[in-house]
């Protein structure tokens, strides 16, 4: 059984994740540091470095609760997302891009305080996504799943939604692209898929 978390401990997590939340979603979130979120929550930098070694960390415990929804409905959640009923590998990788793009347009801050560059490819979340997506490869019968599964993940990178929502592209057409590619590499070119323009 794991250790039950004294009641001031809890309430100084409560102010750093809650602290750490506001700094992301106002600021760029590679200039917080340490230092910010600690001044904001009010604690003193032992306390923090106590729980969380860096930026890094405290993002991702902000994001776990969000990206354990998604990987719930695909693990056991109704298709298209998840397993039932039997929906193809396409359908299934379009809609877990849906899924993603919502996360992005509603945490990109923290998913840039938590996965940019590198790092993104050492998160335990990344890792799942990735068997999720090499698993619907090799489903579609697609050559070298293990190298296109990273392929089909690297437009979900943070820092490139970022960009291509402050260029001004919505949500809508980055997520019609990504079905496009979903059904054009796992499926062949679905009718019901069709470019979507910004107005």
């Amino acid at each position: 059984m794991p250790p039950v978390e004294r009641a001031d401990a809890a309430r100084n997590r409560a102010k750093v994740l809650e602290a750490a939340e506001q700094l992301f979603a106002t600021r760029d979130p590679s200039t917080v540091t340490m230092d910010d979120i600690a001044k904001a929550a009010g604690v003193g930098r032992g306390t923090l470095y106590r729980r969380y070694p860096d930026r890094a960390s405290i993002a991702r415990a902000l994001l776990d609760a969000h990206e354990h929804g998604i990987q719930e409905e695909l693990l056991r959640g109704e298709g298209p997302l998840g397993p039932e009923p039997a929906t193809t590998p396409a359908e299934r990788l379009s809609a877990f891009y849906s899924a993603m793009v919502r996360l992005l347009e509603r945490h990109s801050h923290l998913l840039l305080g938590a996965e940019t560059g590198p790092a993104r490819l050492t998160t335990g979340a990344y890792g799942f996504w990735r068997a999720h997506v090499r698993m619907l490869a090799a489903a579609a019968h697609a050559p070298d799943p293990d190298v296109l599964a990273d392929h089909l993940l690297a437009p979900l990178a943070p820092e490139v939604y970022r960009r291509h929502r402050d260029q001004g592209v919505s949500p809508e057409r980055i997520e019609a692209s990504l079905h496009l590619l979903a059904h054009r590499l796992l499926g062949g070119h679905s009718a019901a898929v069709a470019p979507v323009q910004d107005t």
